[in-house]
């Protein structure tokens, strides 16, 4: 997959990653940039093409959809966090998680399976979380939502192979965005994750380990369940 001369859409492109990458994309030669958010008039950027766009409203994404059909990247950043534990947490934020993190990439994903096949294959990144693979007290609503993006991205992985369209799912811990603020935890440079997860796709990286975390996380994977999660002990 190469880049320069790419034709890309970033969800979420108003603040965070999403302004990261539309950036980064451009100063990597892509050809267009459509950068959207719920909020379009929250775009800045010079040089990108803007499209309103809620990731949760089907109309919002069709129209996405029939307004970009150049498109051979699809970045599928948009998402949102409310720290909710499943057994206390509030039913509706779960459900809003579930409904932007799953059912918003899987309705992004299924409106433009068909414009990526029909420009040759192109590639789709979705950006997950280490909390797809590994869960922490407090954030069960986010990290259920994330796992089940996980396995989405492993099912479109298989499903759209047959017309050449790479899908990317890159995972990646604590970053220093707007999302983030409230945490005082180490944080990624946001930058330098654009710029990994960039240099994988166009390696055609099917599983892009944006940082330490999402390695670490990784390597715990197969072994006790209680080593992975010291809280059980």
């Amino acid at each position: 997959m190469k880049l320069s001369g790419s034709t890309a859409l970033v969800t979420g492109a108003n603040r965070g990653l999403g302004r990261h990458f539309a950036t980064a994309l451009l100063e990597r030669g892509a050809k267009k940039v459509y950068a959207t958010a719920r909020r379009p008039e929250q775009v800045d950027l010079p040089g990108v093409e803007v499209l309103p766009l809620d990731i949760t409203d089907p109309d919002a994404v069709a129209a996405a959809a029939r307004a970009a059909g150049d498109v051979d990247v699809l970045i599928n950043n948009a998402g949102i966090t409310t720290p909710q534990p499943l057994m206390t947490g509030d039913l509706g934020e779960i459900r809003r998680e579930l409904d932007t993190h799953f059912f918003g990439t899987l309705s992004m994903i299924r409106a433009f399976a068909p414009v990526l096949g029909g420009n040759g294959g192109g590639a789709i990144v979705n950006l997950l979380s280490v909390l797809s693979w590994r869960t922490f007290p407090g954030s069960g609503g986010y990290a259920a939502a994330k796992a089940a993006q996980w396995s989405l991205t492993e099912s479109a992985r298989l499903e759209l192979a047959g017309q050449g369209t790479l899908v990317a799912g890159v995972i990646l811990g604590a970053t220093d965005t707007d999302m983030m603020a409230g945490w005082d935890v180490p944080k990624n440079d946001p930058a330098e994750v654009v710029r990994t997860v960039l240099d994988g796709v166009e390696q055609d990286l099917l599983e892009i380990l944006a940082d330490d975390a999402a390695v670490a996380t990784k390597a715990g994977l197969p072994g006790d369940v209680r080593a992975r999660y010291p809280e059980l002990s």
